[in-house]
């Protein structure tokens, strides 16, 4: 797990870099809308198991 969360930040760092390098709009959104995407897949992901359970 710590390996995934080390490679994902250095991806991050390198891309971030990058575009600034190139003088190129970060490709992300701003970070509260963002962080909120984030939330929403996490808490979709929960929903599932007991929307799924409703239908079966």
């Amino acid at each position: 797990m710590i390996n995934v969360v080390v490679l994902s930040l250095l991806t991050g760092l390198a891309v971030g870099i990058l575009f600034t390098a190139l003088k190129l709009p970060l490709p992300a959104p701003n970070a509260f809308a963002g962080v909120m995407g984030i939330v929403g897949i996490y808490l979709g992901s929960l929903a599932w198991p007991m929307i799924s359970k409703l239908f079966s």
